[in-house]
């Protein structure tokens, strides 16, 4: 594994540890798209199934047990514990729109056609738009300054890193995911129209 993996993967982290900072330490989820949070659960969830049939690594292991518990500890933080200031009302993007094409298409352009690799497959293509929810509330509300500067700089930095990576192993390792690819660079321009949204609203 090269070193753009390895900070790709601590930026992704570091963004998640700082929103759920945010909302630990303001007691809010002001402004934080819950359908978005529970996209990316969904995404862990269904990337990290190997977890039980494959042992890549001790730092492998450690990280994916990290994403979930982060992930659907964010979950609860909006969901449960600080529900009263969760804004449901502008929260309204239909995730089936997002669904319902994203399995389809898992189901039609996969490595192999096994349910962990559908699944794996499926986690990739939602990765890419998870964030869709959360750009549609900001759209929407015209509000952005919960969502913090950091959090949306380790976000675009996590991407950068991905691509660096993909990039390191397709001339290190003749290595080319197609599927990875195309998904991540569709993930990282909605990243950018995230920060432009930020920026601008």
């Amino acid at each position: 594994m090269n070193v753009f993996r390895i900070l790709g993967d601590v930026s992704h982290l570091l963004a998640i540890i700082i929103l759920l900072l945010k909302i630990f330490k303001s007691k809010s989820c002001a402004g934080i798209s819950g359908k978005s949070q529970i996209l990316f659960a969904l995404v862990f969830t269904t990337r990290y199934l190997d977890l039980f049939t494959t042992f890549i690594s001790l730092y492998n292991t450690v990280m994916k047990v990290i994403f979930l518990i982060c992930a659907y500890v964010t979950v609860y933080m909006i969901y449960v514990k600080f529900r009263k200031t969760f804004d449901s009302e502008n929260d309204s993007f239909r995730l089936e729109f997002l669904l319902v094409p994203v399995t389809g298409l898992s189901f039609l352009e996969n490595h192999s056609f096994t349910p962990l690799e559908i699944l794996w497959t499926f986690s990739i293509y939602l990765e890419s738009v998870a964030i869709l929810p959360q750009l549609f509330m900001i759209s929407k509300t015209g509000e952005a300054e919960t969502i913090t500067t950091h959090y949306l700089f380790f976000l675009g930095l996590y991407r950068a890193l991905y691509i660096a990576n993909w990039v390191w192993r397709y001339y290190t390792e003749n290595f080319y995911d197609q599927i990875a690819v195309v998904s991540g660079v569709v993930q990282t321009i909605f990243y950018c129209d995230f920060f432009y949204l930020y920026v601008t609203k």
